[in-house]
């Protein structure tokens, strides 16, 4: 069987085909997202009932990350080649019993374990970005895949839900109601969805064949750019509702509510980050998602700060530090750049490899997500170590130096003159 073309059936009954695909696969992946990122509410009330320090509170918000980003390049493999709509349904029907039982969990390795089954949702990305791309052309593939990544999304509705429940139910309730929404999603998603025989990759393709991509140097960077435009994403999803409560005393119902304005510009607006990349380039959108993300992480890592001098007329005092509003209006603003950049990154992959989309998304898409399971941790032991809280946008702040200039030397550089000029010369000499 051949590779299938990556373009959708000209007809009006497949382009609304189309567009029934990708409207259950957002939904889909809104609810596999807002199950992936729970933990950032109940884990609150879980980290004072099981008595953890912010290390350990990292690691459980962590291990649905883990699971999640690991089994991202099986499932894009397997998506090119067993189809979008049977890999997706069989993985919306796993998570639900997982996400039931966490309800009778009562023991720390309990959450660590039924956390690692729960994340399995979060590989749903790695289902979704190659199945909606091929329903549609190339020069609207940047479009369908960030219309589709706008659910990121589901963790500002995680964040709208889950406090609401817990403060009138208490935490058990909030696994239950996620289970029952899961299970009705599946439903949905199983009759609004379709498969093209076309869309699946050659039988004689083998696995090995497919994870050659990681000896990729193009690969490996664009690894490095969804590191911190989704991994920094997921991360702070996770760390947000418990900073505002640990740095500005906030109620959790407010916190949760402040922290959505990261978590929902950096999901829905991924969608005009696609039509960004479609127009301008993936180059053009990631480089100034960088450089946006660079000023925000360097202002939102100056920590609280008291200067004390002694001046002609006594000790004079003065403070330095971001107030919940700026800090508020700073993540946002960060949300929006991450939005874009995780749109771009993929119009990359879409642009470079558009024979193997899936297996080359999983590969990005589990860097991404291994970045959201690592930073928490680190988040974590840095606050354990150093005790000042903004020191987990330090550490993010140092990631994205590296994205900036791994940009410079491998693109910008390369594409300038100055640049040709130096090849010449050194093909003379």
């Amino acid at each position: 069987m051949a590779t299938a073309p990556l373009t959708a059936g000209k007809g009006p009954e497949k382009g609304r085909e189309a567009w029934s695909v990708l409207i259950v696969s957002t939904l889909a992946f809104t609810v596999c997202f807002m199950v992936w990122m729970m933990f950032a509410v109940i884990g609150i009330p879980l980290k004072k009932t099981l008595g953890l320090n912010a290390t350990e509170f990292g690691l459980l918000t962590a291990m649905p990350v883990l699971s999640g980003s690991l089994i991202r390049v099986p499932l894009g493999i397997w998506t090119d080649k067993y189809g979008g709509r049977i890999v997706m349904a069989v993985l919306l029907a796993i998570t639900v019993p997982a996400i039931w039982f966490m309800a009778y969990a009562t023991q720390y390795w309990h959450f660590l374990v039924i956390g690692l089954v729960l994340g399995l949702a979060g590989g749903s990305f790695s289902v979704g970005t190659p199945y909606v791309a091929r329903w549609f052309p190339r020069d609207r593939q940047g479009m369908a895949m960030g219309v589709f990544g706008a659910g990121n999304s589901g963790a500002a509705v995680n964040k709208f839900v889950a406090p609401a429940l817990v403060v009138a139910f208490g935490w058990t309730m909030v696994p239950k109601v996620y289970a029952v929404i899961m299970l009705i999603t599946l439903i949905i998603f199983w009759f609004g969805s379709s498969s093209d025989p076309r869309h699946l990759v050659s039988s004689k393709v083998k696995f090995m064949d497919q994870l050659k991509a990681l000896k990729d140097p193009r690969v490996l960077k664009y690894c490095q750019y969804y590191s911190i435009v989704f991994g920094g994403y997921v991360a702070l999803s996770l760390w947000m509702v418990q900073y505002y409560v640990g740095e500005y005393g906030l109620d959790i119902r407010i916190a949760a509510l402040l922290a959505a304005c990261f978590s929902l510009p950096g999901g829905v607006l991924r969608a005009i980050g696609g039509w960004l990349s479609d127009k301008y380039g993936a180059h053009s959108v990631t480089w100034w998602v960088m450089w946006v993300s660079w000023i925000c992480l360097f202002l939102l890592s100056y920590p609280q700060t008291d200067f004390t001098i002694q001046t002609i007329n006594g000790v004079q005092t003065w403070h330095l530090g971001l107030n919940v509003y700026a800090f508020t209006g700073l993540m946002f603003a960060l949300g929006i750049a991450f939005a874009f950049g995780k749109a771009s990154v993929f119009k990359y992959v879409s642009d470079d490899y558009p024979e193997n989309i899936g297996t080359v998304s999983g590969i990005v898409g589990l860097a991404g997500g291994l970045g959201g399971f690592v930073l928490p941790i680190m988040f974590g032991m840095l606050v354990d170590i150093t005790g000042i809280r903004s020191s987990a946008f330090m550490l993010m702040y140092a990631v994205v130096w590296v994205s900036l200039i791994w940009m410079y030397w491998t693109e910008v550089r390369r594409a300038s003159p100055m640049g040709d000029q130096s090849k010449s010369l050194s093909l003379q000499n």
